[in-house]
């Protein structure tokens, strides 16, 4: 049976949480994958995790729900018996057609799944038995820092759990560190162009957008960085650093 580290990362069959999910294979760590339904990862990640030499399970959990959200640290723990030692809080509700003031039943679904539910997550995760340290990541948004009028109830839930960051960062210490990641625009949509995403590069103060292994490396620091707790890590290209007067989508589009 494996003795490695086990990290639980949400949202990690695809996109950037499977990214994250090979950076820290590549780092050690066994692998609990998360889908809200499926559980299939990309044939990619399997193919870096195993060439990593480690173990990967995948769990289902719907995130909404906070119940089953609470539980899925134990479901984890039971089915790799040991402890999670790394939780990624990667998964989150984003409605990119979102414009204007949010309306009430928005705010809450994305408090739901972008706040309330990482951080149930978080506590479960330091309610486990035994004496080793465990760490949270958070995965954030550059837009925190300077928020603009576009997907507000998306916006103030990152906000929130930013907050939660260095929140538990006393609330759960000396159990648990608890830090973030706040990406800029990694990995693009369908809705972007290739001639935008130049241009929207070259708005950067850097020049340049985030890649998804420039926050998986991320993660991989934060998670093994015993003296480092309540910290936020932009890693968005220096976006973070200017003002932009809409989301990304909407800007440089020629």
């Amino acid at each position: 049976m494996s003795v490695a580290p086990l990290a639980l990362v949400t949202g990690s069959r695809r996109r950037l949480g499977a990214h994250i999910a090979a950076a820290l294979a590549e780092a050690g760590y066994d692998i609990a994958v998360h889908g809200s339904r499926s559980v299939e990862p990309e044939a990619w990640l399997v193919d870096r995790i195993a060439a990593a030499g480690r173990e990967w399970q995948g769990f289902a959990c719907d995130l909404d729900d906070l119940d089953a959200a609470e539980a899925l640290v134990d479901r984890v723990a039971q089915a790799f018996a040991r402890p999670v030692a790394l939780l990624v809080n990667n998964a989150s509700r984003f409605d990119g057609g979102e414009s204007g003031l949010p309306s009430a039943a928005a705010l809450v679904a994305h408090f739901r799944t972008n706040s309330a539910a990482p951080m149930a997550l978080a506590m479960a995760v330091a309610r486990q038995p035994g004496d080793e340290v465990r760490s949270v990541v958070n995965i954030l948004d550059q837009r925190i820092a300077r928020p603009h009028r576009d997907q507000i109830a998306y916006t103030l839930s990152k906000q929130a759990l930013a907050e939660a960051t260095r929140t538990l960062a006393v609330a759960l210490a000396p159990r648990c560190r608890v830090n973030a990641v706040a990406p800029g625009l990694t990995i693009a949509t369908d809705d972007y162009t290739p001639e935008q995403l130049v241009r929207l590069a070259a708005m950067m103060p850097l020049g340049r957008l985030s890649q998804p292994a420039d926050i998986a490396a991320a993660v991989v620091h934060l998670a093994q960085a015993p003296a480092c707790t309540g910290q936020t890590l932009y890693v968005d290209g220096g976006a973070a650093q200017q003002s932009y007067a809409r989301d990304f989508v909407h800007l440089a589009r020629g």
